[in-house]
């Protein structure tokens, strides 16, 4: 009799050793499950292509005391803070697929041009989904700066099999250090990982806590809402939050695994964010709902919940929003303000 073999990952009570799953929520959906959602017919068309004008380069750096966040696309946002600039699931490729041929289109634009990029030190990286793990974008940005790449577990198998093997794997509420003053800690998230129909389940995903420059910017990943957040927000009470809005429709199927607008706005208030930065929407259709209808639904959400219209917010792709840690000195007001 053979011995067993030994477990991929610890065990856990997000892991049996092989697998990875949700704490009390199943995600997982039959192929009848889809197909039901398939023949529902309910899908709203969206344009082929939204038309933008180019934004400004974004700023090289941030300033002292200053975090920058500029929403690129999908879930792709610049963050800058004093000495290091970070990109949250970069994607600039024209489809979110394993081939270039198929697969979901980007509508929209990315908000800064690629070469417009600054030097970008750090990649976040929040699962393995196509519209989130994109080789093509992390091979240039390896080619142009070789950034750290901060993940989830087993997910540095796919890098490296592509050379990006520049990656930190961590387990949920571990942290790293990747580089000088910047503190990343990945958290839990209610998704699921797969990118082949062999391999559900067998990387983990999550979120990340980044503490630098004074301030916790909290970037969620894909997520549904759950009890998480509110464990995130009574562990860092982030000051800047990153949260999904889209791909929602319809709930019944997504509700597990993709927060809608009434959704993120609770799952603001529960990490007791100052700020929110609404991502996750019209770049590539994945679901069922209209373009705008989750910029329509989180006015809606916000209003419901009495919540402040600056409180979270949507911006233009290419938009830089600035927030300070700490107010300008005196003789520096007026010289420059928040976007």
């Amino acid at each position: 009799m053979s011995a067993p073999t030994s477990p991929d990952f610890p065990i856990s009570d997000h892991c049996d050793g092989r697998l990875f799953f949700n704490p009390g929520v199943d995600t997982d959906r039959s192929l009848a499950d889809l197909w039901r959602w398939r023949r529902s017919g309910r899908r709203v068309p969206w344009p082929a292509r939204v038309p933008a004008a180019p934004a400004p380069p974004p700023p090289r750096e941030a300033g002292p005391g200053e975090v920058l966040l500029t929403l690129v696309g999908q879930s792709t946002v610049l963050i800058q803070v004093e000495g290091c600039n970070m990109l949250t699931d970069p994607i600039w490729s024209e489809r979110a697929s394993p081939v270039s041929f198929a697969g979901p289109r980007r509508v929209r634009p990315p908000g800064i041009a690629f070469d417009d990029l600054p030097r970008i030190d750090l990649v976040l990286l929040s699962h393995n989904h196509y519209d989130h793990l994109d080789v093509a974008t992390l091979k240039r940005l390896h080619a142009r700066s070789a950034p750290r790449i901060v993940t989830g577990l087993g997910n540095g198998r796919v890098l490296a099999r592509h050379g990006l093997g520049r990656a930190v794997e961590l387990d949920w509420w571990q942290c790293c250090t990747p580089a000088r003053g910047v503190d990343v800690t990945y958290l839990p998230a209610q998704h699921w990982s797969s990118r082949t129909g062999r391999d559900r389940r067998r990387a983990l995903w999550g979120g990340h806590a980044v503490q630098a420059g004074g301030a916790c910017v909290y970037f969620a990943g894909d997520s549904g809402y759950g009890p998480h957040f509110a464990a995130i927000g009574r562990a860092f009470a982030p000051d800047l939050a990153l949260l999904p809005i889209g791909a929602y429709e319809p709930r019944w199927f997504m509700q597990a695994q993709h927060m809608d607008p009434f959704d993120a706005v609770q799952a603001h208030r529960d990490l007791a964010a100052g700020l929110s930065l609404g991502i996750h929407w019209g770049t590539f259709q994945l679901t069922d709902e209209a373009i705008d209808a989750p910029l329509e639904a989180l006015a809606r959400a916000k209003a419901e919940a009495g919540l402040d219209a600056g409180a979270f917010l949507a911006p233009d792709f290419g938009t830089t929003l600035v927030w300070r840690s700490r107010p300008l000195p005196a003789e520096a007001q007026g010289a420059g303000g928040s976007s």
